[in-house]
């Protein structure tokens, strides 16, 4: 390991905390990630100050709300067709006050995560996200990365560019292997271990999920998440995408990556080092603490986010996990070790399956069920083959149309 080449992550590197306020751009202001950033930024105004907002456009009025409060010079929106709401939401709230400028398209959030800033807040949901981070990590900003898939379809990509260090992980698993790797040098790490909650459905066996519903999978027992990110956790692909992650952000091989159910949420991952000592990272289950960790480090905030009562009894749980019910991690590995547009493969299929499923097009044991046959499909990448993002965004797109056909087909043989 000590001849590897240094990871993404890497808590090891010095930092110099910048003086006064830290500019952020927050990407996703508007999310469950973007809006618990700027609860902390507005708790801590010594500290920060966002500077832009990027979000998709579907919620006009808390964006030109967010804008405001925060008084940022720029606001991007993906959907251009948002721009007559927003702007109208602005001047209701702006009054007499000038605006700030407004960006539109596909590629408005690229532009801000490239502009004038410390650090940028990656908090988009999906690959859409890819973009952004190259663009921020290009420009030499800090990426606190809450968006893994970025990471998962692009990783060469992202490691081509990213200096070591450079990207500060804000999932919740990632930020606590990042804090106990600090405890050790790298030739000192034996495995990572990844809990999962075991989402909403834990111990049932693939049998009882044939008919689990839409709001079955949209109530997680301990996060309160996206419904993208929500199913995602009850299928398990979730962890599937951060055994990936943690890959490609720490450079430790996939074999000394360990997933471990753990429902109360409250060790968030754990390094097992050489001497056969175990570090864990724990918190009450709230992502303000990784969010913090994200755009302030080397420093901490205090109070980011509620510490444990020790005063009061509590029991913590640990079981294997069930992979003939939840395939999805071994599959994740599968493609991981795959490389090349695998991933993209992967995450895009899920991407669309999990939509169908919201939809009522497809059952919950569907989503793997689809995403492992278009994984099948797509085959194994030639090797020696050098990824690009046109190669990524070909993938991604025969990957989405096959996950629609193969779900289409399903759903006609389901009426027949």
């Amino acid at each position: 390991m000590s001849d590897s080449p240094a990871p993404l992550a890497d808590p090891h590197i010095a930092f110099d905390p910048s003086e006064g306020r830290r500019d952020i751009v927050v990407l996703g202001s508007t999310g469950s990630i973007g809006t618990q950033a700027i609860d902390l930024v507005l708790r801590n105004p010594d500290r920060f100050r966002v500077t832009a907002l990027s979000a998709a456009g579907g919620r006009a009025g808390l964006l030109a709300e967010q804008a405001r409060r925060l008084r940022v010079r720029t606001v991007a929106v993906a959907r251009e067709e948002a721009v007559p709401a927003l702007r109208e939401a602005l001047k209701e709230i702006y009054g007499s006050d000038p605006l700030p400028e407004i960006l539109a398209g596909p590629d408005a959030a690229t532009q801000v995560a490239a502009s004038d800033c410390h650090t940028v807040l990656n908090g988009i949901t999906g690959s859409i996200g890819l973009a952004p981070t190259l663009a921020a990590l290009e420009a030499g900003r800090t990426l606190a990365l809450a968006n893994k898939e970025s990471l998962i379809v692009g990783g060469p990509l992202v490691k081509a560019v990213a200096k070591p260090g450079q990207i500060i992980p804000v999932d919740s698993e990632h930020a606590a292997l990042f804090q106990a790797l600090a405890a050790g040098t790298r030739a000192d790490v034996r495995k990572l271990v990844v809990t999962a909650s075991g989402g909403p459905f834990r111990g049932r066996t693939r049998a009882e999920l044939a008919h689990v519903t839409r709001e079955d999978a949209l109530a997680h027992p301990t996060w309160a998440m996206g419904p993208v990110i929500t199913v995602n956790s009850a299928t398990l692909v979730n962890k599937g995408l951060e055994v990936i992650e943690a890959h490609l952000l720490y450079d430790i091989p996939f074999d000394r990556i360990e997933v471990v159910v753990h429902p109360q949420s409250y060790v968030h991952s754990m390094v097992e080092f050489t001497d056969g000592s175990t570090l864990a990272q724990a918190t009450p289950p709230d992502m303000r603490g990784p969010i913090a960790l994200g755009i302030g480090w080397p420093e901490r905030v205090p109070d980011a986010a509620p510490a444990f009562d020790w005063s009061t009894a509590s029991t913590w749980e640990f079981f294997p996990l069930d992979t003939e019910a939840f395939p999805s991690v071994g599959l994740a590995r599968h493609v991981g070790e795959l490389g090349g547009t695998a991933p993209a493969v992967f995450n895009a299929a899920n991407e669309e399956c999990v939509e169908a499923f919201l939809a009522g097009r497809l059952p919950f044991n569907g989503i793997m069920d689809t995403v492992t046959a278009v994984v099948a499909e797509h085959g194994t990448p030639a090797e020696g083959t050098s990824l690009t993002m046109p190669d990524v965004l070909e993938a991604e797109t025969w990957a989405r149309a096959r996950a629609r056909e193969l779900t289409a087909k399903a759903t006609a043989e389901a009426r027949a």
